[in-house]
């Protein structure tokens, strides 16, 4: 099984940047730096130092990972959003920075639909809601309830205007229900309040949570997304569990500066989706995770970043998030 979504996966990526590289001639002749909005360790890092170390090699220049952590991904997209357009600075993030924060701040220091030139979609993650076990429920519906019956139950997040923090708010805009948003530094801290009882549910990734299930610590109740995944068909979505609407699309994308010269964006999409399209990379890097290959053209990225960035818009007005 595992065997045969690798290959798809792979093939995929491959089949659609098989076009071939664009020529750039000279790019790149020295090092390119991709900014990870966020610190070091997450799955953001892990799978930009991945990328990082294969495109170094294809390139035969040093493709350097910087952490610029903090305001929830946006100074790290400043920095590249005020960059030269000349593809050594590239900004490999989730999509809070790039569709989410733009509706939730008005004196951002960026645009993100003006100023970066989208790539490509990276990866995308497996959404899903997971719960403390020390919290008595087995089910989205029993949860409901639960939350019903408790109200101001905690659930974490990864900070305000984080993917984790609005979704759970449209989570409980769609339920009826209401809860004590508890933010957090990182994945690790909530997962340990989690354990401990100290919060009760996330809307978190599969990926850094199946061990946590395993040792019995934590109960994934679905996952958010519009249909089942391949990497869980055994769960269902949160919307036919028991709350109709409720799915997230969650991805990592890379960008470079608006005004980089098309030909650069070309190489750097071709060469990344080479990467994708690797069968170890997908097997050792990806699967490992929950995640699995993007590889969407540059104007698909496009496409997705406006209509991700509307439909957050209508989320945060409709549930009245301010921060």
């Amino acid at each position: 099984m595992k065997t045969s979504i690798v290959r798809g996966l792979a093939c995929a990526a491959l089949l659609a940047g098989a076009a071939g590289a664009h020529a750039a001639p000279g790019y790149p002749d020295r090092p390119v730096r991709i900014v990870v909005p966020y610190t070091p360790g997450g799955a953001t890092d892990t799978v930009a130092r991945s990328i990082a170390s294969q495109l170094s090699t294809r390139w035969g220049q040093p493709v350097i990972v910087e952490n610029r952590g903090g305001a929830s991904g946006m100074i790290g997209a400043a920095a590249v959003a005020k960059a030269p357009s000349d593809g050594y600075t590239l900004v490999l993030s989730d999509s809070a920075p790039f569709v989410i924060l733009p509706s939730l701040h008005a004196d951002m220091a960026y645009d993100p639909l003006k100023d970066f030139a989208p790539i490509t979609v990276v990866a995308r993650q497996v959404p899903i809601l997971v719960v403390s076990s020390k919290l008595p429920v087995h089910n989205v519906k029993e949860l409901v309830a639960y939350l019903k019956a408790h109200p101001n139950t905690p659930y974490g997040s990864l900070g305000p205007g984080s993917y984790p923090h609005v979704a759970m708010e449209e989570f409980q805009q769609l339920s009826g229900t209401r809860m004590l948003h508890v933010p957090y530094k990182g994945t690790a801290q909530v997962t340990t309040d989690m354990i401990g009882g100290q919060i009760g549910l996330y809307i978190g990734t599969l990926g850094a949570f199946q061990q946590q299930e395993k040792a019995g610590t934590v109960r994934i109740l679905a996952v958010a997304t519009q249909q089942r995944v391949s990497l869980r068909p055994d769960l269902p979505t949160v919307a036919e569990a028991g709350v109709p609407g409720f799915a997230v699309n969650v991805w990592f994308g890379l960008a470079g500066r608006a005004g980089t010269p098309a030909d650069i964006l070309d190489k750097i999409h071709a060469d990344v989706r080479a990467v994708l399209g690797d069968r170890h990379f997908v097997e050792e890097v990806l699967l490992p995770q929950a995640l699995t290959p993007g590889g969407d053209s540059r104007a698909e990225f496009g496409d997705l970043m406006r209509g991700d960035t509307e439909r957050w818009r209508q989320s945060i007005q409709s549930a009245g998030i301010k921060l």
